[in-house]
């Protein structure tokens, strides 16, 4: 286990570097978009005899900045979220539609597809993993399950 500290170095500068990289794609792209708004704008539409004045194309970049910017905001987000691994084997969850057999549930913070092993479970139910398959989770009602 020596070895954990110099893994949570290398993720964090990864994840750094992730950051960086997005950031500087994030402005170039914004500085792209401008330009070719700008160029649409002032010569192009000119040519099809419309003519949009100087106040129009301020509205219009700054419009687009706020839409990049809650692009920007929402990728950062999903770059922030840490990865899921598909959860244990005796996690409960609550249902999000009623299985019959298959549906939804939420584990924690995800929305996983789900099969029921047993019966039909009605929408709000706590139910526990009982197994996976692939990306979907095999699930039982909370008072079915065996305790130990």
């Amino acid at each position: 286990m020596k070895d954990t500290p110099i893994l949570a170095l290398a993720f964090c500068l990864s994840s750094e570097m992730k950051h960086k990289r997005y950031v500087a794609y994030s402005i170039i792209m914004l500085l792209a978009e401008e330009a070719v708004l700008a160029a649409v704008v002032l010569w192009v539409l000119p040519e099809l005899g419309i003519d949009i004045p100087l106040w129009g194309l301020i509205l219009m970049m700054v419009a687009l900045g706020a839409y990049e910017y809650m692009s920007y905001r929402t990728g950062k987000q999903t770059l922030d979220k840490k990865p899921v691994v598909s959860p244990d084997i005796g996690s409960r969850g609550v249902t999000t539609t009623q299985l019959t057999p298959r549906g939804y549930v939420k584990v924690g913070s995800e929305l996983w597809r789900a099969a029921s092993t047993r019966s039909d479970i009605d929408k709000g139910r706590e139910v526990v993993v009982t197994g996976v398959e692939g990306l979907t989770l095999l699930v039982a009602p909370q008072e079915d399950r065996v305790k130990h």
